[in-house]
């Protein structure tokens, strides 16, 4: 492209002006999480001494707002709370996440570093779901895949999610007794995997132990951000390699994954949106 035909932005051209949009834009965006941090409306007077900026600024910036629909004006203190266009923008990066999608890195890398599958499931009723499932480079390979479901009382998913629940909860994710029995090791009353969880629950993790299929085993560990678990972490593989005495080792690898998991924001987002869909949360209830 010839030099006299090249398109210049306003940034180029004009500086100082381009740095005034943006400080303009930036204080906007700051007033929308401000009142995103409030129930009720706030008013010019307190954004004026929260914010330390001018009333003829704030004033401009919530005018604009307000024309754009991303802020309302209530009453005629005034004050301001958030307009239906930030739902809207909500609204359109919710349907762009996936959980799966997000969390696939974070798995590979952990059956990268353990040798042993790596599983991320959340509560689906009475199953578990598997919204990842991330194989090693070996040749065994284990029997669930992204997305299928399986027995929470018979694995380690599902037990260490169950154990987060409070116990009067517990009946309404359970099948009726007697469970199915998918291994001579598996919990099939109510009262032997009352026992089980409980423990789960003192020691932070579960184990799946041949309970859901012989031959092989299962530790899982609860992903949780402010109270609220978003779903369960799991490595699991042949029962040789998950004997007891690399427990420990296998729990530390498991534990930074879900720490670099939890700082990865959209993956939370996604997490907390597919928790809350599948699991609706009544009031007062503790997850």
């Amino acid at each position: 492209m010839k030099r006299g035909t090249e398109k210049r932005s306003i940034d180029e051209d004009k500086p100082a002006a381009a740095n005034y949009h943006a400080h303009a834009l930036a204080r906007g965006l700051a007033l929308l999480e401000r009142l995103a941090t409030s129930r009720h409306p706030v008013t010019l007077s307190e954004l004026f001494e929260e914010t330390g900026l001018p009333k003829s600024t704030l004033v401009r910036l919530l005018s604009v707002l307000a024309e754009t629909e991303y802020v309302v004006r209530v009453d005629d203190r005034p004050s301001f709370r958030l307009g239906h266009k930030v739902l809207d923008l909500s609204t359109a990066y919710v349907s762009t996440l996936d959980a799966g999608a997000s969390a696939r890195g974070h798995l590979a890398e952990l059956a990268k570093r353990t040798g042993q599958t790596a599983n991320l499931g959340v509560l689906d009723g009475t199953q578990v779901l598997h919204l990842c499932v991330e194989e090693p480079d070996r040749p065994i390979r284990y029997m669930s895949m992204s997305g299928s479901r399986d027995d929470t009382h018979a694995t380690g998913l599902g037990k260490l999610l169950l154990s987060r629940l409070e116990e009067g909860e517990l009946p309404e994710f359970l099948p009726a007794e007697p469970y199915r029995r998918r291994t001579e090791h598996t919990r099939t009353t109510f009262a032997e995997l009352l026992a089980d969880l409980r423990v789960t629950r003192e020691r932070g993790y579960a184990f799946d132990d041949n309970e859901n299929s012989i031959g092989l085993r299962c530790l899982a560990i609860p992903l949780e951000a402010g109270g609220e678990v978003l779903a369960s972490l799991s490595v699991s593989g042949p029962a040789g390699e998950l004997e007891p005495a690399r427990h420990e080792a296998l729990l530390t690898e498991l534990r930074a994954t879900a720490a670099v998991m939890l700082a990865d924001h959209e993956l939370v987002t996604a997490l907390r949106v597919v928790t809350r869909s599948l699991l609706p949360a009544p009031e007062g209830r503790s997850r």
